[in-house]
């Protein structure tokens, strides 16, 4: 794609921008950049005729974002924030002989990648990882990351998901919450106690009691969390009985401080994928990355 440079600002006049509007005042972000307020005021003024908008308003003695400015402003920051993550990654990178930067659902990268990678770079001692959480495909030209690990269909623009494994699901319950609520039969959990619900997947607990052919009159009834690793320490509260993906609580079944109610998992229409940038194929890290990976799932008990 080849961009256009009389559409791409200065980035010291970004850095200014959000200074500014920051501090509603050219003098403030005058000191804080060490540069004149007539500096500062001749910036915007560039960057005001660039984009063909007002960004400020002049109240008093203050500025004052514009609805325009406003808008921008979000946009700005992410900008700045992704050029600063970059050069970071990049510094980082200078420093080692190979460098790989990795997205991953934030559960499955806390509780399951993380505690692996030490076996990774065993392999690897040189390598300089850089890892971030992200829940949803987003544009690898926007995110520059090598690869990504996704649960989902195997869809993604611009590049190629392979399949790493599927995903099954269990009941469990904290052997207190147990102990005060005991059930004999699938049918008996929605009534005994509270369900935890991730609030992306609402129909869980449906799917899971029709699996085991169990009616229940509700089974959305309960507390909901945003991530499956909220969902896990609420059932490890006591708060309720969790549906949730056996690998993510190996070391807590394996502790008895979570227990699985019943031994009948659901296998999810959804299954993980690794997922690597058409223009990053050839990265012979991200392919190392994917084999490891793959062994370390054909692992799983």
């Amino acid at each position: 794609m080849k961009l256009s440079r009389r559409l791409i600002p200065d980035i010291d006049i970004l850095q200014t921008f959000e200074c500014a509007a920051r501090h509603g005042s050219f003098t403030q972000a005058a000191k804080e950049l060490n540069l004149t307020q007539s500096a500062v005021s001749r910036q915007m003024s560039e960057l005001e005729s660039q984009i063909g908008v007002l960004l400020f308003e002049r109240v008093r003695q203050r500025v004052v974002l514009s609805d325009a400015g406003q808008k921008f402003l979000p946009e700005v920051r992410r900008l700045l924030g992704l050029t600063e993550e970059t050069m970071l990654r990049a510094m980082a990178a200078s420093q080692s002989a190979s460098s790989l930067s990795i997205a991953t659902l934030p559960t499955f990268g806390s509780r399951w990648l993380m505690p692996r990678l030490p076996d990774f770079l065993r392999l690897y001692p040189d390598m300089a990882l850089s890892v971030a959480s992200r829940s949803q495909p987003f544009d690898f030209e926007e995110e520059p990351f090598d690869l990504a690990i996704h649960y989902g269909q195997p869809v993604w623009a611009h590049a190629t998901c392979t399949y790493l494994c599927s995903e099954m699901i269990v009941p469990v319950g904290s052997p207190e919450l147990l102990a005060a609520n005991p059930v004999a039969t699938p049918a008996e959990l929605a009534g005994s106690a509270p369900l935890l619900h991730l609030s992306t997947r609402p129909k869980a607990w449906a799917d899971w009691f029709e699996s085991v052919q169990a009616e229940v009159v509700s089974p959305y009834k309960g507390h909901r969390f945003e991530h499956f690793s909220m969902v896990i320490e609420a059932a490890l509260a006591g708060l309720g009985f969790a549906l949730v993906p056996r690998y993510l609580i190996e070391h807590e079944l394996l502790s008895g401080r979570l227990r699985v109610l019943f031994d009948q998992p659901l296998t999810t229409e959804n299954s993980y994928y690794l997922v690597v940038p058409d223009h990053n194929k050839e990265n012979p890290m991200a392919q190392s990355f994917f084999a490891w990976i793959a062994d370390q799932v054909s692992k799983r008990p």
